[in-house]
């Protein structure tokens, strides 16, 4: 068995959750109510029975016999007319004594079996029962009524009973009219309950209309102004989906574009190249030559342009863990010991352990980028440091070269995509995919010319500080 699935619609799930326990409630009051109006209707006919049960005790005397004192009765039908509501309802009596011998009345009446209440509502020795009598169920009043006279005194038993088909039916109308008016009360709630449900859910369907009518690359915030304040978050997330989406597109945008205005360059130029060499302009060596320079261009530019791609996905994805950045520089100072030593340069390495959270790749790229650099513009035979250091809660990793700096005017410029201080030997890229790198793993990169005090050029640093993710080791005590 499947229940129904409330969930896809707010609607539906408002209205059960409020029309249900209204519902329940007011089927729970009905009982209740029901019940309540019996009791008074038992009640009052109670106190019919007991009032009859009194008029024929009020008719009873007594004999004595020697030494027994008899009951006598004389008493007509007609002293229960009085009592009879209508037609519907039958009555009938029963006297007797209190050792149950039949005084007067109808002798099969059912005998009573129970006990006067101790503190009972009425002020006589009276006690209700139900019982059967000829086929019929009937309500009976059983009364002690004292019985005094100067021949002698006794106590009997006054029994009244009554057929119940008035009290039923009257119970039956008590019922009609109480689902009635429940059913009318349930009616006006789920009405006013149907109304604000779709009052407030109004601003709901709007909002659903106008994104089933937005164009599929309209990222624009929705409104929220007129929606309620639980709706708000909802929204307030979905704009700031929409807007990281949106940014995504413009990086893909612009990733495609540039790719596409760079790549253009070295394939004409490769493409001029081969027509040359066809021609018989270069000489065949100087041909080769030149394509090796283009294509290693090409690649360098497209390897360049995937990195910046692979960083956007390492961003979303954030799929760090903790790398010791000094084994990373250690190994790349290792890798490019040739290019080093190509230019007969005097260099430095001084590393302290620094754990941070980061991607290896990133970590690579970054320490490559800058090195690279450094060696490029590092003078033959010139001084290149390399220093990682903890500070506080930073790891930071200095490349220090010999070479002629930057201006201010293209330091400012300088981690732009494609500048580049000199078009033939770079993309203008690298300094790009490091600054996303560094920034996407929450640190910061700076270039810095170092002066002598009297104003001498000495060369520039490169500077990139990342967060730690263990605390500083203790100096051992002295």
């Amino acid at each position: 068995m499947s229940w129904p699935r409330l969930g896809r619609s707010l609607r539906q799930q408002l209205l059960w959750g409020l029309l249900l326990p209204i519902a329940l409630f007011v089927l729970a009051d009905t009982v209740s109510l029901y019940r309540q109006a019996l009791s008074a209707v038992n009640t009052a006919y109670d106190r019919t029975l007991l009032a009859s049960a009194k008029a024929i005790g009020e008719l009873l005397d007594v004999q004595r016999e020697g030494e027994q004192t008899r009951i006598l009765a004389r008493i007509p039908y007609s002293a229960l007319e009085a009592f009879e509501a209508d037609n519907r309802s039958r009555m009938t009596y029963r006297v007797s004594e209190l050792n149950g011998a039949w005084v007067d009345g109808a002798q099969d009446l059912p005998a009573w079996q129970g006990t006067i209440p101790q503190q009972g509502p009425y002020a006589a020795l009276v006690d209700f029962y139900d019982a059967q009598w000829r086929g019929d169920a009937v309500r009976v009043a059983i009364l002690l009524q004292p019985i005094a006279t100067p021949q002698g005194k006794t106590m009997a038993m006054v029994q009244v009973a009554e057929t119940l088909e008035l009290r039923r039916e009257l119970a039956r109308s008590i019922l009609w009219d109480t689902l009635q008016r429940q059913a009318f009360l349930i009616l006006v709630i789920t009405l006013i309950a149907l109304v604000v449900v779709l009052q407030v859910t109004r601003p709901i369907g709007r909002l659903s209309q106008t994104l089933a009518q937005r164009a599929p690359d309209d990222l624009t915030p929705l409104p929220v102004d007129s929606l309620p304040a639980e709706v708000r978050p909802l929204v307030d997330a979905t704009n700031g989906f929409m807007a990281r989406l949106h940014q995504a597109m413009d990086h893909q945008k612009r990733f495609v574009r540039d790719a596409a205005h760079q790549l253009r360059t070295p394939l004409a130029v490769l493409k001029l190249q081969i027509q040359s060499a066809r021609r018989g302009d270069t000489p065949p060596h100087a041909a080769l030559a030149e394509l090796e320079t283009t294509v290693d261009r090409a690649t360098l530019l497209a390897n360049q342009m995937l990195s910046l791609a692979k960083i956007e996905q390492l961003r979303q994805s954030r799929d760090f863990t903790e790398v010791d950045w000094a084994d990373i520089v250690r190994d790349l100072a290792l890798e490019m010991a040739p290019m080093v030593a190509d230019k007969d340069i005097d260099f430095g390495l001084d590393c302290s352990p620094a754990t941070v959270m980061g991607h290896p790749w990133m970590l690579r790229e970054i320490t490559r980028n800058l090195l690279h650099n450094a060696i490029r513009h590092t003078p033959r035979a010139g001084r290149l440091d390399v220093l990682l250091r903890r500070q506080a809660q930073f790891a930071t990793l200095d490349v220090v070269d010999s070479g002629e700096g930057i201006s201010d005017t293209l330091r400012q410029r300088l981690f732009q995509p494609f500048a580049t201080t000199d078009a033939r030997s770079g993309s203008g890229l690298g300094l790009t995919i490091a600054r996303e790198m560094v920034h996407t793993l929450g640190g910061q990169i700076t270039l810095s010319n170092r002066t002598a005090p009297d104003g001498k050029l000495l060369g520039l640093t490169a500077s990139v500080s990342l967060p730690c993710t263990t605390p500083p080791a203790k100096a051992p005590p002295p």
